[in-house]
């Protein structure tokens, strides 16, 4: 058999499919693995080239492999799906991530240490309750307003709502039990939230680890304590090559549909990670609420006399994105721009 040279690895909970190949590009192995064979696997390989689809699992078969010797690359997803022949089965897939990984130019993603995922969990599982608690209130409004029990949105209306229903004695008692559960789940996972947000708040206001860079970001209008954290967990700025380079990874930059010569660029690509383009835009919204002459600046208020509101806040969450990048990769304080006078 030819020396393996590349092993690709399209990985899952249980079977992991291999696709091998030598230094002519010719596959010389292919074959599927239960998960407790992989390490096997690979400690009677020598020193090679593995390529693995980007997941959140990946970073810890890409730590494994990488104590083992090995060198691994992680390929995005979306770059990996062109090289995929005809039907999609997991010997294509691994077959594909293993062409994509030869092209030359092919972009990979920073494998992260497990202190790395570790810090940004809590934020994730923040997220998390954050849906629960909308899908639970959305639960509790529709129910009670087959009774004609309605009240305004936001957390005060929540709690209105709440003490109606216990108010309410012509509310049939099924109804009442049920209505009582949704608004209990509500008031516990407000209670979690709660003691994430403390201790998430201390790790911003800490004078090590993140501490300093998270204050350093929130000084940016738009961005609080939350979303510094975010950024400063989740983003590494050396990966990036300019400000709009990270931009473009958030997926606030235009779609590119030129062609002949001809420019067509349309709405943002929506690309990379969503929650941290969803607390940029918010925070851009945010500001464009309470702009005026004296507290935005001129070119946020030209903007907004030629564009509408919710187009005026992209352009604004990409702007704080390249301000973040600069911030981050060159360890600059933020500089206020000048307002415009009324």
């Amino acid at each position: 058999m030819s020396e393996i040279t590349r092993v690709a690895i399209d990985t899952s909970k249980a079977v992991f499919t291999i696709h091998a190949v030598d230094a002519d590009d010719r596959p010389v192995v292919r074959r599927n693995l239960r998960r407790h064979e992989v390490v096997g696997f690979f400690e009677k390989l020598p020193r090679v080239d593995v390529a693995i689809e980007a997941c959140a699992a990946s970073h810890h078969w890409a730590r494994t492999l990488q104590a083992m010797g090995h060198r691994v690359r992680l390929i995005p997803a979306q770059y990996v799906k062109p090289f995929v022949k005809r039907g999609k089965n997991d010997r294509n897939d691994a077959e594909a991530i293993c062409e994509a990984a030869a092209r030359p130019g092919m972009a990979s993603v920073p494998v992260k240490s497990a202190v790395q995922q570790a810090d940004a969990m809590l934020l994730s599982v923040r997220e998390l309750l954050l849906r629960q608690r909308t899908q639970l209130i959305n639960a509790l409004r529709g129910h009670a307003a087959e009774f004609g029990l309605v009240k305004p949105i936001g957390d005060k209306g929540v709690a209105q709502l709440v003490a109606e229903i216990v108010a309410d004695a012509a509310l049939p008692t099924p109804a009442a039990e049920a209505l009582a559960l949704l608004g209990s789940e509500v008031e516990r996972i407000e209670a979690r939230l709660a003691a994430i947000d403390v201790k998430l708040l201390a790790r911003h206001k800490a004078g090590d680890g993140v501490g300093p860079m998270s204050r350093m970001l929130a000084e940016v209008p738009g961005i609080g304590p939350i979303g510094a954290l975010s950024l400063v967990l989740r983003v590494d700025a050396a990966q990036f090559k300019s400000g709009r380079h990270f931009a473009a990874w958030l997926g606030l930059t235009p779609r590119d549909h030129s062609s002949g010569g001809k420019q067509r660029l349309g709405g943002i690509t929506r690309a990379g990670n969503e929650r941290l383009r969803q607390l940029l835009v918010l925070g851009a919204t945010a500001v464009i609420r309470y702009a005026k002459p004296g507290r935005a600046s001129a070119w946020l208020l030209a903007l907004l006399e030629r564009r509408p509101r919710k187009l005026a806040a992209v352009a604004l969450a990409n702007k704080m994105a390249r301000i973040v990048w600069a911030m981050m990769a060159r360890g600059e304080a933020y500089r206020p721009t000048a307002t415009a006078q009324v």
